[in-house]
Formats: C-alpha cells, structure tokens, sequence
C-alpha cells in the first residue's frame, strides 16, 4: 500500500494522542486515550483498504460492460483493435482511465498483443488478467474473434455471478458472526462486573482460599486490562473470519476486525466508566 498524506495525518495525529496520554498515567483515562490514539493511526489504513477492495469490484463489474461493448463492436466486422479506440470514450468507472491508455498504445501502433498485457498490468486484477490473456491468444491465433469474446465475456460473468451469489448466501453467516461476537461481549462483561467482584468478595471474607484476585486497586486493573486485550483479539480475529466466509478474502475481513474492534474498545470503556469503581 502505498503512504498518502492521510496515512502520516493518522499517524503523526496517533503519536500526538499516545504521548498526551502520559498526562492521565495515574488515571482511568490512560489506557482509553491510548486506545484512541491507536485506533486514529489504523483507520486511515483500513479505509484505504476498504476503498481498494471497493475499487477492485468496481473494475471487474465495468470489466463485463467493456468485453459486451467490445463483442457488439467486433460483430459488426469492425477489428478488434479499431474497436478498442471506437468505444475508449465510454464511461467505464474506475477502469475508464486504463481502457484510455489500452487505446492510446493501440492508436500509437504498440501491438495488441503488449497493450493487453500492460492493461492487465495496470489494472492488476485475476479475473481480468485471464480473460485478457485468453483475448491476446485469440487474436494472435485467428478465428472467430467475436465467438472467442463472447466466450470470454460469459465465463467472466460467470464468474462475477457465482462470486455474488456466494456472497448472498454467506450473509446470514456474516449476521450470525456479528451475533456471537456481541453474546461474547456481554459474557465478559458480566464476569468482569458481576462475576469476578463477587469471587473476590469471597476471597475476602475467607470462605475459600482464592489469592490474588482482590476488589482493589492494582489487581482489578490487571483484570480490566486483560478482558479489554481478550475483546479486541476476540474482535480482530472474528473480522478476518467472517471477511473470509463472506467474500473469500482476509483482506476483505480488515473492515469487519477494525468495525468490532472499535465496538470492543467504545463498550469496555463505556462500561469501565459506568460500572468501574
């Protein structure tokens, strides 16, 4: 990924915060501001992520309009070259500025051939690069080139069908994900405040030998602390998983990990200043 002015904003932004929070060291704020500032420096990141994977989608849905247009151009006998240049100025989203340059290199005399490859390139996508690999053979090789292209668009839209259809049939499992996240949430929660408190008031009062866990100060704070680490790893790693049920990519879990670990950190804090001695 490559560093933009937001990335260092979030990251200078972040320190700034990390540091204030030496301020509050001796109070039940520090590790809230930390936390803050932790998360201001990794939201430009996950949004770039979020943005990229967007982006990604987005080519290979115009992918499918530019292979119909160019079908349609080549059926009418026009060459598959002077087809490219007739429909470069036709919106395509986020790969009209690559079907741009496709078409400048073909008017400049570059053969097809090359221009494909540096199409796929530039665009850098799998399901795209197969389908432009298998045009460039086509061509090179004769034939019925509009036949061949249309195979091609069919299967890429194949295959942009059965991603879509998993994804909708996935989507349950992503709600239930969400589901079981937040039922964990709220058992630690209850341990921390209602079940742990009253094991040590236990321990306290000599009913059971149980050392080490005690209401005050130091200990509870441990305690807090620990819960808190268990909710966001418990949150990081349930984000990859449902990204991975549902588009089959733990790139696209980076959002799911950054939405429940930003829950996990707002609840246990509002809950440590609500219910927190």
């Amino acid at each position: 990924m490559e560093m933009k002015k937001i990335h260092w904003i979030g990251i200078i932004s972040s320190l700034v915060m990390i540091i204030s929070s030496l301020f509050f060291i001796e109070t039940r704020f520090f590790f809230f501001i930390i936390g803050v500032g932790a998360l201001i420096g990794v939201a430009p990141f996950v949004f770039s992520t979020i943005n990229e994977t967007r982006i990604e989608n987005e080519k290979e849905e115009m992918f499918l309009e530019f292979a119909r247009n160019l079908v349609e151009s080549v059926k009418t006998g026009t060459p598959i070259s002077k087809s490219i240049i007739n429909i470069k100025d036709k919106s395509y989203g986020a790969l009209s500025v690559h079907v741009e340059k496709l078409a400048n290199q073909i008017s400049l005399g570059i053969p097809l051939n090359a221009a494909l490859r540096v199409f796929a390139k530039d665009v850098n996508n799998k399901t795209i690069s197969r389908a432009l690999t298998l045009i460039g053979q086509a061509e090179r090789a004769g034939g019925d080139i509009g036949k061949i292209l249309e195979s091609v668009t069919e299967a890429v839209r194949t295959s942009d069908k059965l991603r879509k259809e998993r994804k909708a049939a996935i989507s349950t499992l992503v709600v239930q994900g969400y589901i079981i996240f937040f039922v964990f949430v709220i058992i630690i929660l209850v341990m921390q405040f209602q079940i742990i408190p009253m094991i040590s008031g236990i321990a306290e009062s000599g009913t059971f030998g149980i050392g080490g866990v005690t209401a005050g100060g130091g200990s509870q704070e441990e305690i807090t602390i620990s819960f808190l680490y268990l909710l966001l790893i418990q949150g990081l790693f349930s984000g990859l998983a449902i990204g991975k049920l549902a588009e089959g990519s733990i790139k696209a879990g980076i959002k799911h990990s950054f939405a429940l670990v930003l829950m996990s950190f707002l609840i246990s804090a509002v809950a440590n200043l609500i219910f927190g001695s």
